[in-house]
């Protein structure tokens, strides 16, 4: 780590080379601005994992300097991390009123109390500290209330877009503030951190506007009850499901925790408009005509609890699909769950069900900025330095070459990976060294208490099963009183390997009689002994290896 006098250190946490996990840090001597702190969604390999998290021990081992965390926008990869980082740093944490609620609701049911929470506004200044203040401005993307930043530097202007799109038609009218962006261009950007998600997609991301003509079309020729599937944090798609309700004079009824919390927050705040007489209780839903209902509900993703997963396994205790109901699932699948929305889709067509999803037109829009927003981004604040930032390493090289055909020099571009630090002083930018970044797993109330270890023994459980051998010893006598006794889980199904049992237990025995015949009786060789031969004996048969726990007791 290098020293940090009159330099300017920028260091990501999390959100390069994932989706997710979003944590930057600014440093300038002793003084530390956070912006945000998101979780992300496990991997397939991660065994029973509920989410992700960064690893936040940079920050605790400085938690003296930290000023402020700031948080662009209301969105899991941006703030579903803050109830673990507050528990850990109370410090004051500054964003938007709708970003500001949904945490809120997310710190109570965590039980995380006292948060220090600051309301801000686009065009507002905040002086953070000796050396940084920040100034806000108006993005567009998928969520009310998103931000980007501008934090001033005694080096210069650092510019973070936070998440965006140039929506020139958004649903609340609320526009990207290009006039504020392009005057702090001219007062020239030391730095600029931008959206990498979508730099895959050529030409610009469509309006959000174009998903409530859809709705609209679609609500006008449903000859039944329609069921609406999205991001439960996606405000706009919300009101546009609501609004084109209204417009056919049908009722609207929510289903799912996340998405009853945020249409009740949005509402408290402003950001959705629910005409009166429009939203009925879920529990009503059966007294009303069939045609002149539509049920917003989560499971968009396909997830096995949500409620959308458990109508479409008629599961659910209020829903049930009847054949000639329209479904909408309005959002794309997350890279990972792709297999998880077919069997959804699959299963509500079996239920008779009309699915219209991602793959039909205008059914679900982006929330990030494809490859010519991104130029145009790029040359409205044309900074000095340029480091791309959220999303997977291959984003962020393709953002780098970006970068390079508007004209700013390959060696003004820092493509880098969470821990790596980048340092500026004197309108020079270099690579300075790494600190502690990583993932950080949570299981339940578990935090971090799972690793890699833990998830290779989940991993070979889930392959090959277990095996425990029970076997009772007279360690004076060195005879077997009792046992070996076998038992299989998830390894072969015993009432049918009776053989392969039995020549286990004499090869246990065996290992047995060998050691007592050289007088050992430790436990930890006895152990390590039948692991081995047992083992060995198990994949020459079976070619397979279960997991294998000896259990000892003596009389």
């Amino acid at each position: 780590m290098p020293e940090n006098d009159n330099k300017l250190l920028l260091i990501p946490l999390g959100g390069l080379g994932e989706i997710g996990n979003n944590m930057m840090v600014l440093r300038y001597n002793n003084e530390i601005i956070v912006v945000d702190a998101g979780l992300m969604f496990p991997e397939d390999e991660m065994l029973g994992i509920d989410i992700v998290i960064p690893d936040t021990t940079y920050l605790i081992e400085n938690k003296e300097m930290i000023k402020a965390i700031i948080l662009t926008h209301g969105h899991e990869d941006h703030i579903g991390a803050m109830p673990y980082v507050l528990k850990e740093i109370n410090v004051p944490v500054y964003g938007t009123k709708l970003t500001l609620g949904l945490l809120q609701a997310k710190l109570k049911e965590n039980n995380v109390a006292n948060a220090k929470l600051i309301p801000i506004r686009p065009r507002e200044s905040v002086k953070l500290g000796a050396y940084f203040t920040a100034e806000f401005f108006k993005v567009s993307h998928s969520i009310p209330d998103a931000i980007g930043s501008a934090f001033y530097t005694p080096e210069g202007i650092v510019l973070h877009t936070g998440d965006f799109k140039l929506d020139q038609t958004p649903v609340d009218g609320a526009v990207t503030d290009f006039t504020r962006i392009a005057e702090l261009s001219q007062k020239g950007i030391l730095v600029m951190l931008s959206d990498s998600t979508n730099v895959e997609r050529p030409g610009f991301t469509m309006s959000e506007r174009v998903v409530g003509q859809t709705f609209e079309e679609t609500f006008r020729q449903a000859k039944e009850r329609i069921i609406v599937a999205t991001f439960a944090s996606n405000v706009h798609r919300i009101q546009q499901a609501i609004n084109a309700a209204y417009k056919y004079n049908k009722k609207i009824a929510i289903a799912g925790r996340s998405m009853v919390n945020v249409v009740s927050i949005a509402q408290e705040t402003g950001y959705l408009d629910i005409p009166d007489d429009t939203l009925i209780e879920l529990d009503d839903i059966s007294s009303y005509p069939r045609n002149r209902v539509v049920v917003l509900t989560t499971g968009s993703q396909g997830e096995p609890m949500s409620a959308l997963t458990r109508i479409a396994m008629s599961d659910h205790r209020r829903v049930e699909i009847v054949p000639g109901d329209t479904v909408i699932i309005s959002a794309t699948p997350i890279p990972g769950n792709e297999k998880l929305v077919a069997r959804t889709i699959n299963q509500l067509f079996r239920q008779g069900a009309e699915v219209i999803y991602e793959s039909v037109s205008g059914i679900h829009v982006s929330g990030h900025a494809s490859q010519e927003e991104l130029k145009l981004m790029l040359n409205f604040v044309k900074p000095k330095f340029f480091v791309p930032v959220h999303g997977e390493y291959r984003h962020l090289v393709k953002h780098s070459h970006l970068a390079q055909a508007v004209g700013i020099p390959k060696e003004n571009i820092f493509v880098v990976e969470n821990g790596q630090v980048l340092e500026f002083a004197q309108q020079k930018g270099t690579i300075a060294g790494r600190v502690t970044a990583g993932r950080v797993l949570i299981d339940g109330l578990g935090v971090g208490d799972v690793g890699n270890i833990v998830l290779r023994d989940r991993k070979q459980l889930s392959q090959d099963g277990i095996l425990i051998v029970v076997v009772t010893i007279n360690k004076e006598e060195n005879l077997v009183v009792a046992g070996p006794d076998i038992v299989s889980r998830g390894f072969v199904y015993v009432r049918e390997s009776e053989e392969l049992m039995e020549e286990a237990k004499e090869k246990v025995k065996g290992v047995l009689d060998k050691c007592f015949e050289k007088r050992i009786t430790d436990w930890t060789t006895l152990k390590s002994q039948i692991r081995d031969t047992l083992g060995k004996y198990l994949y020459e048969k079976m070619r397979r290896r279960p997991m294998i726990i000896p259990i000892i007791m003596e009389v």
